[in-house]
């Protein structure tokens, strides 16, 4: 995307970028150590800003994720994860301090050779932006050793010292440091032709972004292809061309996993019952959503949902 294009959408997205951020944890780990994030719920992003050293992020079903110093992750849907070291080994005993406002996490009787910040993002319009929806569900931006992103280092080290200084106002600068962050993460994501989320590319063109808005706006509709084309004010074929140009799928292929994807961060953000969350998405029953997650994810929802915890 170009970026010129990149502002456009940016401007589409400002009920998005309403957000309301929160500093956690200043966490500085050595040894072997583990800490694990529950799901926060629907509206709720999590982060993890390292600063020193490396560590690794595990998402349940999903894998590992290594994070070294200058990396930043956004967990868009507040997904659960367990961030480690690299080592295994008994894990060490952590200290935690509560200073400024912000817990102070350290491991004890290690030498410290990793420093991150941990925080959320609570967005104030989850449920009436179906943007919120299309981004994916984790966002890593690489910033070592690239000259362009070195603002994200500095975002980093200022909001590090602010934390550290203690002084009156200081977790209110780290906010909005934090906030600013967000916004120029969000703007390099959409800016990288190379990111593979597929809603946000069919969001870049007019004909396929009236389409996944209005999906997104009414995901429990049973959707057929005419109806799509009416939407998009096109052909049913001219559609599906478009759909394959920025997707690479079709536009009922799309929808499936449009349906499983909010499906399963229903199950990992929320308590609500596999039924509700069937209908909410568009599947006729608990049975028809249970036998399209086990294709998906190998995993009955409830067995995901225990998973994502």
């Amino acid at each position: 995307m170009s970026g010129a294009e990149a502002a456009e959408l940016l401007k589409a997205m400002v009920p998005l970028l309403r957000i309301r951020p929160v500093i956690d944890d200043s966490c500085r780990f050595g040894g072997s150590w583990e800490s694990l994030h529950a799901p926060n719920g629907r509206g709720w992003a999590q982060f993890h800003m390292v600063t020193r050293g490396s560590c690794v992020v595990e998402r349940p079903g999903l894998g590992s994720q290594r994070l070294n110093a200058g990396d930043i992750l956004l967990l868009p849907h507040g997904d659960s994860h367990l961030v480690r070291s690299q080592t295994g080994g008994v894990a060490a005993r952590i200290a935690s301090d509560v200073r400024n406002g912000v817990r102070q996490r350290t491991t004890v009787d290690a030498q410290i050779d990793t420093e991150f910040l941990c925080g959320r993002f609570l967005f104030e319009t989850a449920d009436g932006n179906p943007l919120i929806a299309a981004l994916p569900d984790e966002i890593v931006l690489r910033t070592a050793g690239e000259p362009l992103l070195e603002r994200f280092r500095r975002l980093l080290i200022d909001i590090r010292d602010e934390l550290d200084a203690g002084r009156v106002g200081s977790d209110t600068i780290a906010a909005d440091l934090a906030r600013a962050l967000f916004v120029m993460m969000l703007r390099d994501h959409l800016a990288d032709d190379a990111a593979g989320n597929h809603t946000v590319s069919l969001l870049r063109d007019r004909t396929t972004a009236r389409v996944v808005s209005a999906i997104l706006n009414d995901l429990s509709r049973d959707w057929t292809l005419d109806e799509m084309a009416t939407v998009a004010i096109t052909s049913r074929a001219s559609l599906v061309r478009a759909f394959r140009k920025h997707a690479g799928m079709a536009p009922m292929t799309f929808l499936s996993d449009l349906r499983l994807t909010v499906a399963r961060q229903r199950l990992a953000g929320t308590s609500d019952s596999i039924a509700r969350i069937a209908g909410e998405v568009g599947y006729a029953s608990e049975g028809a959503l249970s036998k399209a997650v086990m294709r998906k994810y190998g995993l009955r929802p409830g067995a995901l949902r225990m998973a994502e915890q």
